[in-house]
């Protein structure tokens, strides 16, 4: 199949620019493709390939360990008693582009071998008596859709690179883009031929890069300028400091130039640092072009550097504007007539450890038990074999010369649907209950997000429930959906209890496994009681669980939520032991 042409590629420049980059120097180990679909990003990654005159070896994502690492060859082990290896997909990716979709989706443990292959150019082996090595120099690339969930940090910082790519927004663009695509569908060759002297064009540069890159100095300013700038962006290691280095070097070199400048710390920064900088599991990494000019800014050494002059000194800041204005803290009463208001959140607490009873067969994850978790390894057996793992135990037969079994380590736990339905009337924020409320979901979101949970949030207040975000494994949307969330009139909670179950059976018609827990907070006072009775017992039939937080407090209490999580035989949490 012919790949569409890199250099027809439309818009894009900073993945364009990342790969580049990472073609000069495969040291900088790899990019991270960050956005949604129909973005070019496999696009631009399949059409490299043929400009770096390489092989593009595409890894799947049901590819287990013994496909990616190597192992021993059974057929010979076994026929003529020989212990050979037999390589995997990271040598035949050597010398070309190794590009892994989805790859947020792979586990930990094969992003992280990926990684290390990446950055050392080399993988070793040692595992069924076997211990080798064999070269696998190549370029990573990953791309993932954010909204199927992120990849670990620690595994985050370990790709050199990351870029956020979105659809143009400029009318102008998007027809180019279109009239491109369907003048290479109706005739590829023709389309190729057209751009082949920009394609050789191309390739000539990055040739030339590749062999000025070890010529293009670094001045000490320069790197000073870096170190700085990693720091005041708050970026921990130095991994990124290394990276941000490398890079601006391989763009200098691209550009034909002599010696890293600022521009090119800059550009380099943007495609290095911006992963980087997430300050808690809920927050969407990025990196703003003021914050970064500022740190730039304050970055730049000064060579004839002048103590400040009294007159520069700040002034004291003024009553006013050290402290904020009291919010109106006033009970709100359903049916009668409130104004919206906004609530931060209260500071996250240790979420409680929610699961729900037997076993399931669910995506992998770590809330709650399964029967079949994805292998991961094999061990030796210990006592009676329950789960054999045959393929170890012939190799390790092949080897010793008796049968000796494996058992299969697995990952034993499944990630759920956790469907947040949350009160949001005027009810709720009396107290600033809200607040607490805010607090308790963002430290269910953080434990979520630990325990590879999808998430879903249903909100009700006024006349209406409304679907704040649909089963997503990116809880810094949820997150962001919830900070923003208003508080204010009446409580429709038969419609929230509804919404959240049309949520429910949905989801489980698309993955069956899956088991769904909702948690719902509120303090109860319904507008339809009956109807709001009902809702959540025909909720608890949908649901494999249910959690009901109880936000009603003072020192008269009418019970109300307690009254809904009897009709769902539901667990019951104060608010306050959830916050």
């Amino acid at each position: 199949m012919t790949p569409f042409p890199f250099s027809a590629l439309v818009g894009q420049e900073p993945l364009r620019e990342a790969l580049l980059v990472c073609a000069v120097d495969p040291a900088i180990s790899g990019v991270l493709v960050r956005g949604e679909r129909g973005t070019a990003k496999t696009t631009a990654v399949r059409g490299l390939a043929p400009v770096l005159d390489g092989k593009l070896v595409e890894l799947p994502i049901g590819a287990t360990a013994d496909r990616v690492l190597g192992t021993l060859d059974l057929d010979r082990a076994l026929g003529e008693g020989k212990a050979t290896f037999q390589p995997g997909l990271l040598a035949n990716a050597h010398e070309g582009l190794l590009y892994v979709d989805e790859v947020n989706l792979l586990p930990d443990h094969l992003v992280d071998v990926l990684l290390d292959a990446a950055a050392l150019g080399r993988v070793h082996i040692e595992r069924d008596g076997i211990s080798t090595s064999y070269d696998a120099r190549f370029l990573l690339v990953g791309t993932m859709n954010p909204e199927e969930g992120d990849l670990r940090p620690q595994l985050l910082d370990r790709f050199g690179l990351s870029v956020e790519v979105v659809g143009s927004s400029d009318p102008e663009v998007r027809v180019e883009i279109v009239r491109r695509r369907l003048a290479f569908d109706r005739d590829p060759a023709a389309f190729t031929a057209r751009f082949g002297e920009e394609e050789r064009a191309l390739a000539a540069t990055i040739v030339a890069a590749k062999e000025r890159l070890a010529s293009v100095r670094l001045p000490d300013r320069i790197l000073l300028l870096i170190a700085g700038t990693c720091a005041r962006l708050g970026v921990d290691g130095h991994r990124a400091d290394i990276v941000t280095a490398r890079t601006a070097t391989a763009l200098a070199a691209l550009d034909g130039a002599d010696e890293v400048t600022n521009d090119h710390v800059k550009r380099a920064a943007k495609l290095a640092l911006a992963h980087r900088r997430r300050r808690g599991p809920l927050q969407q990494p990025g990196l703003d072009d003021s914050e970064l000019d500022q740190a730039l800014n304050d970055s730049e050494p000064d060579d004839d550097p002048e103590p400040p002059s009294p007159t520069d000194s700040p002034a004291p800041p003024t009553e006013s504007e050290t402290e904020a204005p009291p919010q109106e803290d006033r009970p709100y009463r359903d049916g009668a007539p409130s104004r919206a208001r906004m609530d931060e959140p209260g500071t996250p607490g240790k979420a409680p450890l929610l699961t729900l009873a037997g076993k399931g067969r669910g995506a992998t994850g770590r809330r709650s038990r399964t029967t079949t978790g994805e292998p991961v390894d094999a061990k030796p057996a210990e006592g009676t074999v329950t789960d054999l793992a045959l393929a170890a135990s012939l190799r390790a037969a092949a080897l010793t010369g008796s049968f000796v079994p494996y058992e299969h380590i697995r990952s034993g736990r499944e990630g759920n649907l956790i469907v947040f339905c949350v009160d949001a009337s005027g009810s709720m924020g009396a107290r600033k209950r809200m607040a607490q409320v805010k607090g308790a979901v963002l430290g269910l979101l953080t434990d979520a997000y630990q325990r590879r949970d999808k998430v879903a949030l249903v909100t009700f207040r006024g006349d209406e429930a409304i679907v704040q975000l649909a089963p997503t494994s990116s809880v810094e949307r949820a997150a962001e959906a919830l900070r923003t969330l208003p508080t204010g009139g009446k409580t429709p909670l038969a419609q929230g209890l509804e919404q959240t179950e049309m949520i429910i059976r949905t989801e489980q018609r698309r993955d069956p496994s899956r088991r769904a827990l909702a948690i719902i907070v509120t303090d109860g006072r319904a507008g339809d009681r009956t109807a709001a009775l009902h809702a959540i017992e025909s909720l608890s039939k949908a649901a494999a669980g249910v959690v009901v937080i109880d936000g009603e407090q003072g020192a008269v209490r009418l019970g109300l939520a307690a009254q809904l999580a009897q009709a769902a035989d539901a667990q019951i949490l104060p608010l306050e032991q959830a916050a």
